[in-house]
């Protein structure tokens, strides 16, 4: 079961979606052809932005870390935020923002506790380049790397809610032994949050 299949599953048929960081708008283009969702994305960066309207997908230029007020409350069914978290400044307000935009939200984060970042910490004594993280420490989009415990205990801080919460490994599938011990197993993961 890929991230995208989990996201898939979790959107009702004609919801009211929007995709901050939507990147080229692969999953608002995926949605909308499986569910018919009304989609909309928020992406900073033009070649993705040029992307989604190739795929007719409605984008609007924004920053997210200057804040999302012009959205109202509970104007959208769900929120995703897939793989954005950890490149913005200020991850505790976007998450703060998206429970307040979204009835229900989905937030893909990966594990920075997974088990092949802490060895290849431990023996090369360098930042890990995995394949959910796959840039250089003076490269990388990424400016808050988190742990799945992490980012649950910022929910918690935030009295945010975890619905749901499933977890893949480095090859985006759920396999049974990610329960067993999430935080060190775990590549990666998808949250389904609200208020």
């Amino acid at each position: 079961m890929s991230t995208l299949s989990v996201i898939n599953d979790w959107i009702k048929h004609g919801s009211k979606v929007l995709d901050l960081g939507c990147g080229d708008g692969e999953i608002l283009f995926n949605l909308r052809e499986s569910k018919n969702i009304v989609a909309l994305g928020v992406e900073i960066e033009e070649k993705n932005i040029e992307q989604c309207l190739l795929k007719n997908i409605n984008v609007i230029e924004q920053n997210i870390d200057y804040g999302l007020s012009n959205f109202t409350s509970n104007s959208f069914a769900v929120v995703i935020m897939s793989q954005t978290i950890q490149v913005l400044k200020k991850p505790e307000i976007a998450l703060s923002e998206i429970t307040r935009i979204g009835e229900v939200c989905i937030v893909t984060i990966p594990n920075f506790g997974h088990w092949r970042s802490r060895l290849s910490l431990l023996f090369t004594g360098k930042m890990p380049i995995t394949e959910p993280l796959p840039d250089n420490w003076y490269d990388t989009p990424n400016i808050h790397l988190c742990t799945l415990k992490d980012f649950e205990i910022l929910c918690s801080y935030l009295s945010i809610n975890i619905k749901e919460r499933i977890l893949v490994n480095s090859d985006n599938q759920k396999r049974w032994y990610l329960n067993i011990w999430p935080n060190l197993f775990c590549a990666s993961a998808v949250y389904k949050i609200s208020n």
